[in-house]
């Protein structure tokens, strides 16, 4: 019996301590993608688009369905597209500022588990042109045998042109 509960307790160790390294790791690491691009319209436009949620599933191909409004401490209902397969989730809004800056955090099941900080930076160009930077950093435990299923690269560059297209033809009329 004794055997028994030093073998358990050992592999309890063993898990904390690989579970505890595998978190520290996207610390340090901060495992994440950004990518960007240039709108030709200024941020207030870009901002009313991407925070119309209702209109998602008429263009967004990533985030093809979202409800909730664009305000610090609130959730939205999410439904992700990405490469076949469908999530929804329900982060909670960080930061919301007009014109400038979105930004939530979604999770997996619990915090430190899989922890993904998604945003949207607007920054102001001359000549009423946006850079739009769109970007995730990953944190927890599972984050770094989570492998190519955190790969949205793809997905963000598809949504930001999408996004792109539907502010610069709402701009034109």
């Amino acid at each position: 019996m004794r055997v028994i509960a030093i073998t358990a307790a050992a592999l309890l160790a063993i898990t904390v301590i690989a579970a505890a390294g595998s978190y520290l790791y996207t610390v340090l690491a901060k495992p994440g993608i950004e990518t960007a691009i240039t709108i030709d319209a200024p941020p207030e436009a870009v901002w009313a688009t991407l925070t119309d949620f209702e209109a998602y599933e008429q263009w967004n191909p990533f985030i093809t369905s979202a409800e909730g409004t664009a305000t610090t401490g609130t959730r939205l209902h999410n439904t992700l597209e990405n490469k076949g397969s469908t999530m929804t989730f329900e982060p909670r809004i960080t930061a919301a500022e007009p014109a400038r800056e979105l930004r939530w955090i979604g999770r997996f099941v619990a915090p430190g588990i899989v922890d993904g900080e998604h945003y949207f930076l607007l920054e102001e160009l001359p000549g009423e042109r946006t850079r739009f930077v769109q970007g995730e950093n990953f944190r927890g435990a599972l984050v770094p045998l989570a492998g190519g299923s955190l790969d949205v690269r793809d997905s963000f560059d598809a949504m930001n042109r999408a996004l792109k297209e539907r502010v610069e033809q709402q701009a034109a009329r």
